[in-house]
């Protein structure tokens, strides 16, 4: 009998990805007008930021439903073997509870996680399900680490632009307009499941010492899973943030895992958005 781990494709994690590192993908629906894909299945990162630049509309998501889980947790379970999920903040999606229904199903055999978090966040927790399964933990034992751990993640962006957030309906096209004008740069961070605006600074510079200073804030644990993201089609102001905030990796890392951020998130931010996500050391 062994533990397998399923994580949903808010978490980043693509089809190739997942192969790699050994974990199911249960695909989130992304609709561009009249046409379906399965995020990181047949959509890449890359595809999805070419359709959304070209599209005047957002694209819709879709949350995974209670049958699709069921089908992927009664063929994971076939052999004996225990499932521990991953999945999107059910803040921020009915994804979990989808989860949690079907796994009732299951006589105690799949284990669901709400990660609180989602993109690169979701991701690391995922990452660290899987050294506890590679240090043979049990599967209880690593659903319990795993629901005290997430409390732990930081998810910290700054947007490079106001323009989805406004299709999107999340700020008016007042504010989006002074903004963009401005180049006020808002500093968004996943807490208690959410998405908010923990601060705001004008150009890049600002924003990225107000994003290092929060980071610092909360201090990485290097001793667990962390990275830098980016969105959008190239990552040129990834590599000058990793530049200019050296002092919080010299002599600590010899390597920056960096990821680029799909469907779920990047519907709702855009391209030009870089963060940093990490444990943040112990209370």
């Amino acid at each position: 009998m062994s533990i397998k781990i399923l994580v949903d494709s808010a978490s980043d994690i693509d089809g190739e990805e997942a192969e790699r590192l050994g974990v199911t993908l249960m695909p989130i629906k992304v609709r561009f007008k009249d046409k379906e894909y399965l995020d990181g299945i047949n959509l890449s990162h890359t595809e999805f930021f070419d359709k959304l630049i070209e599209s005047a509309e957002l694209p819709k998501t879709s949350q995974i439903n209670p049958y699709e889980f069921e089908k992927e947790f009664e063929r994971l379970t076939a052999d004996g073997s225990e499932v521990i999920a991953v999945t999107l903040s059910s803040k921020l999606s009915g994804t979990y509870k989808s989860a949690k229904t079907a796994a009732k199903k299951f006589d105690g055999k799949v284990f669901v996680v709400d990660s609180l978090n989602a993109s690169l966040g979701e991701r690391l927790l995922c990452l660290f399900a899987l050294r506890m399964v590679s240090e043979g933990r049990t599967a209880k034992e690593i659903y319990g680490e795993l629901n005290s751990a997430k409390h732990r993640i930081k998810l910290l962006a700054v947007l490079g632009t106001l323009k989805y957030l406004k299709k999107g309906g999340r700020i008016n096209a007042i504010t989006a307009f002074t903004g963009e004008m401005l180049s006020i740069k808002p500093v968004v961070g996943i807490q208690d499941g959410e998405v908010k605006l923990v601060g705001k600074a004008i150009g890049s510079k600002k924003s990225n010492n107000l994003l290092n200073g929060l980071v610092k804030k909360e201090g990485i644990d290097f001793s667990m899973p962390y990275g830098v993201m980016w969105s959008g089609l190239e990552n040129t102001m990834l590599k000058k943030y990793i530049e200019d905030s050296s002092e919080l990796w010299k002599g600590k890392t010899a390597e920056i895992p960096e990821y680029m951020i799909g469907s779920t998130i990047g519907t709702h931010i855009g391209p030009g958005a870089i963060g940093v996500s990490f444990f943040g050391l112990p209370k």
